[in-house]
């Protein structure tokens, strides 16, 4: 497969239509219908569907553009890396990774303060499971990654090295007109008749260990496909739901955060390569370190 059919793709969807592809592209229209027909035969399945606008992907074309599209903003890093290289400006940007929890909120503020004390440093953000972020680690795709041992837990694997940074307390999200905003911590018996929202199962199972310690159990009703989703639900008052401690701070309005008597805990830890450490990794792990601890809420902050 060529990349170029794969950008092909990409570009018809982003439009929704073959013509405007081909006017972006220069190509002609016949020319993108047949590369995309072509895509499309090798993998065996229909990757768009026209509607009366134009076209958009079929469920099989949208799961291939999301792959594609990361594997082209790759692509396009190793010829600006190549370039860079050739012109003697090779400078290797810090590639790390993160949940999607800690990914809005506490690398962003670990690497603000990298770059505030070390000066400009070239860097990537790539989300992902932490499973995901372990084997991108042990491929040499990430310098540093920052995941959690929530269910089913981090492996003990010699190829990295692993890192505890906090222990992070798990939190209740609520609408923000629900009976139990803006209280103290809350025991998970007086939620008991509540619907929850899920988009992980290792969220899941920290609920239902939880809930099952106080002798209740948690009516996971609602799936969603990622946190941004999970949020959605909570605040148009379909369901709560259990979210990492230190997310609070990067709340949408629309919802609250509140503590849980005893609350499941889940670890954040970083994974490195053993050899070939980036030169900013040690002044990023300190970061990180600062800006969990910045994250952790203090007794004060929440009434009786």
């Amino acid at each position: 497969m060529e990349l170029t059919v794969w950008r092909t793709f990409v570009t018809v969807c982003r439009l929704g239509s073959l013509s405007a592809a081909a006017a972006e592209l220069h190509h002609t229209q016949s020319a993108v219908s047949r590369q995309i027909a072509g895509l499309e035969r090798q993998l065996g399945v229909p990757l768009v569907e026209r509607h009366a606008r134009g076209v958009r992907p079929t469920p099989a074309g949208e799961v291939f553009r999301r792959h594609a599209l990361a594997t082209l903003r790759e692509a396009d890093r190793a010829v600006r890396a190549v370039q860079d290289a050739r012109d003697g400006a090779f400078d290797r940007p810090l590639a790390v990774g993160a949940t999607p929890s800690l990914a809005a909120g506490v690398v962003p503020e670990a690497i603000r303060g990298l770059l505030r004390h070390a000066g400009p440093v070239r860097w990537s953000l790539l989300p992902g499971l932490s499973a995901q972020l372990h084997s991108r680690v042990i491929a040499g795709d990430l310098d540093v990654a920052v995941v959690t041992d929530a269910p089913p837990g981090l492996p003990n694997d010699p190829q990295v090295e692993r890192r505890l940074l906090t222990v992070d307390e798990m939190m209740v999200v609520l609408p923000v007109d629900h009976p139990q905003a803006g209280r103290g911590p809350v025991h998970i018996r007086a939620l008991a008749d509540e619907l929850w929202a899920e988009d992980n199962d290792g969220s899941a199972a920290l609920l239902r260990r939880h809930a099952t310690r106080a002798g209740v159990s948690a009516r996971i009703d609602l799936a969603a496909a990622d946190l941004h989703g999970k949020l959605a639900l909570v605040a148009t008052g379909h369901a709560i739901a259990l979210i990492p401690g230190v997310l609070r701070y990067a709340l949408r309005a629309d919802v609250t955060a509140v503590p849980l008597v005893d609350p499941p805990t889940r670890g954040i830890h970083t994974l490195t390569p053993r050899h070939d450490a980036h030169p900013s990794t040690a002044a990023l792990l300190d970061q990180l370190t600062a800006a969990c601890a910045t994250a952790r809420p203090t007794d004060a902050e929440y009434g009786p």
